[in-house]
């Protein structure tokens, strides 16, 4: 956005104070400059999506499943005055559901509080979990802030600003959503890329639970992001919703509700498994956290994809406690994952090949 300068120059802001000046007048010409102010700044992104060469028969499947043709983008940004966030971003999703307000990405960007848009800094894209107020994904927001990263809290399929009217899909919307959501989280990385003061080859993704499976499966596309951490993400999806507690029973009772049982619901959750791409993970650039008496993501489930994602034991961190309780060590986890963050060199992302 291009400030006008007539409105700057125009007789209701004069050169000089005058104590004669009409406070109507001068009331008017703040309301104008305020809402110049409040009008989002457009950016042009393109989608740097390159999933290369794949021989292995179903990840070539899946990538036909989950990919689509790279184009040009919109990407606006509109400041705000909040106490968690500096400003909104927002994205066409690559995947048309017919509904524009789903269909709108958003971000929610947290800026470190000295930064400097001539100065880039990493970048932290964080996926969140599936409660609707998203608290620990806005955990992992602000404390990559605090930092000295630039974060960006997206918010997934029907959460937070893409809901329409306090409604959530149900089980027969599930593989739209959760197509959707690999998408927008790939395309975040090239709206991120083009804000003031991101450095683009130095992107990282952070999800949680919900927000791991996704991250798990759209790190797996191609290398977009030079940095993968995934908190109780795992494999084999099907044996996971059989016997999986809490979220994943609940969402076994809704596919179920929907008609998705034994092979129909195999065949379902096949196309968003996270193993059949994790092998194109670079495993020397993720990170796998794992409870070990986790319930929902049972630790079997961890191991799966350890297995698939070719992670030695030094990405794989595995904490004592359950799917709720290991909150316990998010300063300790953030850390070390800025460790990691700070580290990057800046290099070009490689394309896997297979």
């Amino acid at each position: 956005m291009k400030t006008d300068v007539a409105v700057l120059s125009s007789p209701l802001l004069p050169r000089s104070p005058a104590p004669w000046l009409n406070p109507l007048s001068v009331a008017f010409a703040l309301l104008v400059t305020s809402a110049l102010a409040a009008e989002p700044i457009t950016f042009t992104a393109r989608d740097s999506l390159r999933p290369g060469d794949e021989t292995v028969p179903d990840a070539k499947a899946a990538l036909a499943d989950l990919t689509w043709r790279p184009a040009d983008f919109e990407v606006s940004l509109l400041d705000v005055a909040d106490a968690d966030h500096q400003a909104v971003i927002r994205f066409p999703s690559a995947v048309d559901t017919g509904d524009d307000v789903n269909d709108r990405v958003a971000l929610l960007w947290h800026k470190p509080a000295d930064a400097d848009a001539q100065v880039p800094r990493p970048a932290v894209v964080v996926v969140h979990e599936s409660g609707s107020a998203m608290p620990v994904g806005r955990l992992f927001a602000k404390a990559f802030a605090a930092r000295g990263f630039h974060s960006f809290l997206i918010h997934l399929p029907h959460y937070g600003l893409r809901r329409r009217e306090g409604k959530r899909p149900d089980g027969e919307r599930f593989l739209i959503t959760m197509r959707q959501g690999i998408a927008d989280v790939r395309r975040a990385r090239d709206a991120v890329a083009v804000l003031p003061g991101v450095d683009p080859q130095r992107i990282a993704l952070q999800g949680t639970s919900l927000g791991a499976f996704v991250s798990s499966t759209s790190a797996g596309l191609d290398r977009g992001y030079q940095a993968v951490f995934l908190m109780l993400s795992g494999g084999d999806l099907y044996r996971m919703l059989q016997n999986g507690d809490k979220e994943a029973a609940q969402l076994r009772q809704r596919l179920e509700q929907a008609g998705y049982t034994d092979d129909k619901l195999r065949d379902l959750l096949h196309v968003v498994e996270p193993t059949r791409l994790a092998h194109r993970l670079d495993p020397q650039q993720t990170w796998l956290y794992s409870a070990e008496q986790d319930r929902v993501v049972p630790l079997e489930n961890a191991l799966v994809f350890k297995r698939a994602a070719k992670l030695d034991d030094a990405h794989h961190v595995r904490l004592w406690g359950d799917h709720t309780s290991t909150i316990v060590y998010f300063p300790v986890i953030v850390e070390h994952a800025a460790e990691r963050i700070r580290a990057l060199g800046g290099q070009p992302a490689l394309v896997p090949r297979h």
